[in-house]
């Protein structure tokens, strides 16, 4: 009698947890450490890619451009590589090896991009010309591209290994495991040339803070993937062959994605107003920091001798960011394993549309200031608000991914993180570039944060028409 109750609460437990193994924490900590480094890129590329390529002489138009980078790599490259991984089998695993390579390729970039202009002269001096001045700019471009191409390539089936390997009860934990490792991530990267400068008045140099961040997303990836195994799943089964003649694998997974349930389309809607909000701030709060609070002149076509006398203020600007950016992730970092703890009771879209809601206000109160702390605790109050967007919508649509499409969904979820973000670098860094101030020597950055603010009360609306409580069948 005894051996049969065991036996079945031991199939009980196969069913609760989709016959995969629960993790422990110790497991999902070093599961998230390829995050942690993972993040490091992601940070360098979003404080300093401004001050680097305004160097350069990129407007706030030319600068959006190059931001596109992230967007449409992040639409192409996640659900191809999203698909690609599914179906494929190797002795390393079908998520690992672009975990691999993508963090390689990633860190090639990272240590090229603030050497853009040392390196097209090294080129044009050994070729005997004088290449245009613009060459740093487009080989600047280029890099940011490999940047985000490479971190959209491993991202992608980084994400796609908590269905893959985990029972559906610990998706939302793992997630937010994630979210702390992300946040973590940010504040040691953000937070080391700051630091660095307080304790020993050592200004660490933007090239160094990129090979910093190569360093820190290879070896964490690498630890990754020698210690993270992988379960096999088959391949998703195509239900009607002779529909699947007719049509691309891509189109076959968007339309069935979108047939799982109502509530998809309510999540992938939510997601795009998010994203909206969020590079708002992302790609323009550096410029925000340098410009506005610490009040330096547009240098976009400036001599090298008045950049010179803007140096020590552009230091501190960029110091400040980095900093302001590091509260932010420190915030995320403290409370995404509580936020995971109070979706599990209060439910995931209630905890995502207050925090959303939260994140708006901060946008809105740095709308009004230019004061050093207010701004730095309206950053710290925003971080509440990227915690639950790095973890609960994943948590959402996860509930709805069939065994063996784990990459291809995330892969596509991905285009409604990323498709927003077009809308960011082009029509929005278009509208800044129409606002200059009075005195025609600087731009109204601060409109980001309008913009981004009236986005995300948006999407905490179509957080709260969520129905979580929907039906979900293994042929939904």
């Amino acid at each position: 009698m005894a051996m049969e109750t065991l036996e079945q609460n031991t199939i009980e437990l196969e069913k609760q947890t989709d016959g995969k193994k629960l993790y422990s924490n110790a497991q999902l900590l070093n599961f998230c450490l390829g995050f942690f480094g993972l993040q490091f890129a992601w940070q360098m590329r979003i404080i300093l890619s401004g001050p680097v390529t305004e160097g350069l002489g990129a407007s706030p138009f030319i600068f959006g451009l190059i931001w596109l980078a992230g967007p449409f790599t992040g639409m192409i490259v996640q659900p191809i590589i999203g698909a690609m991984s599914d179906n494929l089998n190797t002795k390393f695993g079908k998520r690992r090896p672009f975990l691999l390579i993508g963090a390689l390729l990633a860190s090639l970039a990272l240590w090229a991009f603030p050497n853009s202009a040392n390196i097209v002269n090294f080129f044009g001096s050994s070729l005997g010309q004088n290449l245009p001045v613009w060459s740093a700019l487009l080989f600047a471009a280029i890099t940011i591209w490999v940047i985000d191409g490479s971190v959209n390539a491993a991202q992608g089936p980084y994400r796609a290994m908590i269905p893959d390997n985990m029972p559906q009860e610990q998706h939302a934990i793992a997630n937010s495991f994630l979210s702390f490792a992300i946040g973590l991530g940010s504040v040691v990267a953000a937070g080391t040339a700051p630091l660095l400068k307080w304790a020993f008045d050592y200004q660490m140099s933007i090239p160094a803070q990129f090979i910093m961040a190569s360093l820190a997303f290879t070896l964490a990836t690498i630890w990754t993937c020698s210690t993270t195994k992988e379960l096999v799943s088959k391949p998703a089964q195509v239900e009607n062959p002779e529909t699947a003649e007719n049509n691309s694998g891509f189109w076959n997974a968007l339309v069935g994605f979108f047939k799982l349930s109502p509530d998809v389309s309510k999540i992938c809607i939510m997601q795009l107003f998010t994203w909206v909000g969020v590079m708002s701030m992302f790609i323009f709060f550096t410029q925000f920091a340098i410009h506005n609070v610490f009040a330096v002149p547009d240098l976009t076509n400036a001599t090298e001798a008045i950049k010179k006398s803007f140096e020590n203020a552009v230091n501190q600007g960029t110091n400040f960011a980095s900093i302001s950016f590091a509260i932010f992730n420190l915030i995320c970092f403290v409370v995404s394993l509580p936020i995971g703890i109070l979706s599990s009771k209060l439910g995931n879209k209630n905890v995502h549309a207050f925090s959303l809601l939260v994140m708006g206000l901060a946008f809105l109160a740095m709308t009004f200031t230019t004061n050093v702390k207010i701004v730095g605790l309206c950053m710290a109050v925003a971080g509440i608000g990227w915690a639950s967007i790095l973890a609960l919508p994943f948590a959402m649509v996860s509930k709805y991914i069939k065994k063996g499409t784990e990459g291809s969904v995330m892969g596509i979820f991905n285009i409604f993180i990323a498709g927003p973000q077009v809308l960011v670098c082009t029509l929005l860094a278009w509208f800044i570039s129409q606002c200059p101030t009075l005195t025609k020597d600087n731009y109204h950055w601060e409109y980001a944060f309008i913009i981004g603010a009236v986005s995300l009360f948006a999407a905490a609306v179509f957080s709260m028409m969520i129905n979580e409580k929907a039906t979900v069948t293994e042929n939904a």
